[in-house]
């Protein structure tokens, strides 16, 4: 009998199609609580994105489940001690968009550094000349690149700074040392702020929210005023507000933010209409092959489901 698996976000075509053909697919919103309650009584397992909160209050609703499929990297929606006090297996799709996210740095970076004039029209000899003469980008090769957390993404995006010479420094919570394979610096935090001249962050979800504003006043304080800041990881790690302030006085040149807290951020977001800023809608996973990497977690989560119980058959 195939097993009943409630969907929340989405997945890709081609997944989705193998996880119809494989189950019994519920869709159910986790915007639409009155149906996403009902779906979760039948459910076997349950394949979730980013904004489904599969906490205690959800769980009590899903007495079969037996397993949930995050199609991702980070588990913070995921109340894990929960799950694992109901034996309820949590399933992730940790390495699917790490390329992904290391190109959208550079992305941000290289838009920030060496803005793009589109020429759509013919345009006069002067108005050709002036861009030339007008138009200035910053060099990558020769500065340094600070990343605030050396995980997986962090050693990627490392490792394609270093590809382009630049200097690479970072500072993590653990001896990332043995996992790195290009000359890279560990250093605290206060020598990373102050020698970055661009700063990405890659920072994890900690317990207690130790990351919560993470980024603030006194971090813009100590950086370059000619440093720039780049978020793919997580919004809430930065100080929406502190960031303003040191973008309109020019207490650091620019920043690129990809991730907000809230998503989507609300008319009163303290960054708004800066002009030397880049606020993107969260898009650094959203290749089509990682999207599609992340949407096979629905393999795992039938396998987990079909699998035949273990045996205590002795030697």
């Amino acid at each position: 009998m195939k097993p009943t698996i409630v969907g929340t976000e989405g997945l890709e075509k081609t997944p989705f199609a193998w996880l119809r053909e494989n189950a019994t697919v519920i869709e159910a919103s986790w915007k639409d609580r009155p149906a996403l309650r009902e779906a979760l009584h039948k459910a076997d397992g349950l394949i979730v994105r980013t904004y489904t909160q599969v906490n205690e209050a959800l769980l009590a609703e899903a007495p079969r489940l037996r397993v949930v499929g995050r199609a991702g990297v980070g588990l913070d929606n995921i109340d894990q001690p929960a799950c694992k006090g109901r034996g309820i297996a949590v399933i992730s799709t940790p390495t699917a968009n790490s390329r992904a996210v290391c190109e959208y740095v550079f992305n941000l970076i290289f838009t920030l550094t060496r803005p793009v004039v589109n020429l759509t029209k013919p345009i006069s000899d002067e108005q050709f000349h002036s861009f030339r003469k007008t138009v200035r980008g910053l060099e990558l090769s020769g500065k340094t690149l600070g990343i605030l957390g050396m995980g997986r993404i962090g050693r990627g995006v490392g490792k394609i700074a270093w590809a382009m010479e630049m200097n690479v420094i970072y500072n993590d919570l653990v001896d990332v040392s043995a996992l790195i394979d290009y000359p890279a610096t560990a250093v605290s935090k206060a020598e990373l702020y102050s020698r970055a001249d661009v700063l990405s962050l890659h920072v994890d979800h900690q317990p207690d929210n130790l990351n919560y504003r993470l980024v603030d006043a006194v971090v813009f304080s100590k950086m370059k005023p000619t440093a720039l800041l780049v978020n793919t990881c997580r919004g809430e790690v930065v100080s929406a507000e502190d960031l303003a302030t040191a973008l309109k006085t020019h207490r650091i040149a620019g920043a690129a933010i990809d991730v907000h807290d809230p998503e989507p951020p609300g008319p009163d977001y303290p960054l708004w209409g800066l002009p030397n800023i880049i606020l993107a809608p969260h898009l650094a996973a959203r290749t089509q092959g990682a999207m599609d990497r992340m949407s096979w977690v629905a393999k795992e989560v039938v396998d987990h489901l079909t699998a035949p119980p273990p045996t205590n058959a002795g030697p």
